[in-house]
């Protein structure tokens, strides 16, 4: 699991059957100081999120094949919408850990 924004919706009329009524929306993954790290990516939102929405998500397919059924193509999920994140402390790329 990972953090992640949500950063827009998508809409499509022509897919998988196993997608319909599902709703999707862009997500960016998030370090631990909630700054955009990677590529952003198409997820099915299980719970209720919404754009500008901090979200916990699974990038593995077991998980949505699970929830979807067996044949979904589907990789990434949203699971949770975030309520807050304390950290302690982060080591940075150095070595160095900043509070």
């Amino acid at each position: 699991m990972r953090l992640a924004k949500v950063i827009g919706s998508v809409v499509s009329t022509i897919k998988n059957e196993t997608l319909r009524g599902a709703k999707l929306l862009l997500v960016q993954p998030l370090d631990l100081k909630q700054e955009p790290v990677g590529r952003a990516s198409v997820a099915v939102d299980t719970v209720g999120a919404g754009v500008g929405d901090i979200v916990i998500i699974v990038e593995e397919g077991r998980v949505a094949r699970e929830r979807l059924g067996s044949t979904s193509p589907v990789r990434t999920m949203i699971v949770g919408v975030v309520d807050s994140v304390d950290i302690l402390a982060v080591e940075n790329n150095d070595g160095t850990r900043t509070v």
